[in-house]
């Protein structure tokens, strides 16, 4: 064999040990990357199911204004809604939502809308489950509840077997021991045709309307303000719907998913002249994919003040 032989044979040697050399490595760190993009998404999906859909935060708020009586100075509302029972939520979460609110000895509770997932299929069963767990909630002051845009009227025996109250487009004068009440006012669904606000804020028309009465409005579509706040004024809004986004950018807390209902006020919270309007991320999910990244299931609760 030549030397020009030779040396062509250490170069082809040399070049199919680096070769492999290159190939061991692109091995490595293919197996290195799969095993990084599996955990990632094993870590996603148990975040998910284990943290994100269902371990439930209260967010507590301090609401002031001179309008609130004395006798309601450091009253405690519970809000709470969009429960989507069978979507994420189950019977399981029912026991600890109760105990989130009953802990808190609140005097009034108030549920936004859409008790059920549209997509499930609840059985009567569950129906007597669900009326028993909400009859177990606790308030001084009254339960209500509005009606969401996934909310049929089947429902509302379950709200009449746990003492809640439905206000479809009414209103309720609520007593704290001394003859100054607060007006809590309950508007129906913007998105199913049912809203009306004229009825609902028909105690402005009257001739005893006081100006002064500290005013309240639950509604389901927190948009539903904006038509509000342009003819009557509330002190005080709380809203659900939204889910504030279920899918938030982290650091820009921007929401990925903006709702019919819900594109202009899908945040928690909003000053909207003398109005504070507060917007629930609710309990369940109502997406497809009933994923929750970044905005936890929340129930609100709020103290009033007069100072």
């Amino acid at each position: 064999m030549t030397r020009e032989e030779i040396n062509e044979e250490k170069q082809k040697e040399i070049f199919n040990e680096d070769r492999k050399a290159k190939i061991k490595k692109i091995i490595k760190w293919s197996i290195k990357a799969i095993l990084i993009i599996t955990i990632l998404i094993g870590g996603f999906f148990t975040y998910n199911s284990y943290v994100a859909t269902v371990k439930i935060k209260v967010r507590e708020y301090r609401v002031v204004n001179s309008k609130i009586p004395e006798s309601f100075n450091g009253i405690k509302i519970i809000q709470f809604s969009d429960l989507h029972y069978g979507s994420t939520m189950n019977e399981e979460n029912l026991k600890d939502i109760k105990k989130l609110i009953n802990d808190r000895k609140p005097d009034l509770i108030v549920f936004t809308g859409d008790l059920i997932d549209s997509n499930y299929k609840i059985s009567e069963k569950q129906k007597e489950l669900l009326s028993k767990r909400l009859k177990e909630l606790n308030a001084t002051l009254g339960k209500y509840a509005i009606l969401g845009d996934e909310d049929s009227e089947e429902i509302i025996t379950i709200y009449n077997q746990s003492d809640f109250t439905i206000l479809k487009n009414e209103y309720e004068l609520i007593y704290n021991e001394k003859n100054d009440p607060i007006i809590l006012i309950g508007l129906d669904s913007l998105i199913e045709g049912r809203r009306s606000i004229d009825q609902a804020y028909s105690y402005f028309k009257q001739e005893t309307y006081n100006s002064n009465i500290y005013t309240i409005t639950i509604m389901h579509e927190p948009d539903s303000a904006i038509d509000l706040l342009g003819t009557y004024q509330t002190d005080l809004a709380l809203a659900g719907h939204s889910h504030n986004g279920n899918i938030r950018i982290p650091i820009a807390n921007i929401p990925l998913e903006k709702k019919e209902g819900a594109k202009k006020y899908n945040q928690d919270y909003y000053q909207i002249g003398s109005t504070d309007l507060y917007v629930s991320s609710g309990l369940g999910t109502n997406n497809k994919t009933g994923i929750r990244f970044f905005c936890r299931p929340s129930i609100n609760f709020y103290r009033l003040s007069n100072k």
